[in-house]
């Protein structure tokens, strides 16, 4: 398994209220485990790569089951996780 580490960004589509959508893949987020920071056009998140790719599908899962969703992500094993030097 690698460290990567994502930014992703959950945008509901024709939908009324977009928290819904969103706190979903947070929530996902949340249950499988990811270290992970919330800003305000997105999320990073960090993680072994199998789990942060779970975390991801989960997300997108949840945030679809609200409605139509797009969900963009970013991945790279090159971006230094909280507190490591880069």
């Amino acid at each position: 398994m690698n460290k990567i580490s994502a930014h992703m960004s959950v945008y509901p589509l024709r939908q009324t209220e977009v928290s819904p959508g969103i706190g979903a893949a947070l929530d996902a987020l949340a249950e499988n485990g990811v270290e992970h920071e919330v800003g305000l056009m997105g999320t990073m998140l960090w993680g072994e790569d199998e789990k942060v790719f779970k975390a991801l599908l989960d997300a997108f899962r949840k945030a679809s089951s609200v409605g139509k969703t797009t969900l963009v992500v970013t991945i790279s094993n090159a971006t230094p996780w909280p507190g490591e030097e880069p």
